[in-house]
C-alpha cells in the first residue's frame, strides 16, 4: 500500500467527510459549500475544513464560477470503480439518506444547474421552494 492510498483512507475516516462524499457521489453534481451546509446542517467553517482535507488528498476538484466554488468528486477517484462502488453501497442509512433528501430539496433552488441563493435556513428554504415551485411536495 502506498502513502497516497493510506492518506486517502485517512481522509475518508471521518463521518462528516463521508457525508460530503455521499452527497457528491449520490447527486453526481458539483456542489457549492452553501448547498452542503444546508443539506448536512453543519456549520460552514467545518464543511470548508473537511472539503480542504478531501481536496488535498486528491478526492475532490474545485471549479470557481464567479463568487461560487463548486466541489466535485475527482474523476480519477471515480475511475477507481471498486472503491466508488463500495462507497456508494456503504454510505446508506438514516443520516446519509436524510442528507440526500435535504440536498434534493436544496437543489430545487438552483437556476441553470447553479446555486443562486447562498446559505438558507430550513424555514426560508421551504418558503423559497414554494415560491419557486408551488407544485413541490414535502415529506
Amino acid at each position: 500500500m502506498t502513502t497516497q492510498q493510506v492518506s486517502v483512507f485517512k481522509a475518508l475516516a471521518d463521518e462528516t467527510r463521508l457525508r460530503i462524499i455521499n452527497l457528491l457521489v449520490t447527486s453526481g453534481k458539483s456542489l457549492c459549500v452553501c448547498e452542503m451546509v444546508d443539506a448536512l446542517k453543519v456549520p460552514q467553517y467545518q464543511i470548508s475544513k473537511h472539503l480542504n482535507i478531501l481536496k488535498n488528498n486528491g478526492l475532490l476538484t474545485v471549479q470557481k464560477t464567479g463568487t461560487w466554488a463548486y466541489h466535485a468528486v475527482n474523476r480519477e477517484f471515480l475511475q477507481n470503480e471498486k472503491l466508488h462502488a463500495f462507497l456508494k453501497d456503504y454510505l446508506v442509512g438514516d443520516i446519509f439518506d436524510e442528507d440526500v433528501k435535504n440536498l434534493e430539496m436544496r437543489l430545487m433552488l438552483r437556476e441553470g444547474d447553479r446555486c443562486v441563493v447562498g446559505f438558507v435556513d430550513e424555514k426560508e428554504l421551504v418558503q423559497l421552494i414554494i415560491q419557486k415551485k408551488p407544485e413541490a411536495k414535502f415529506k
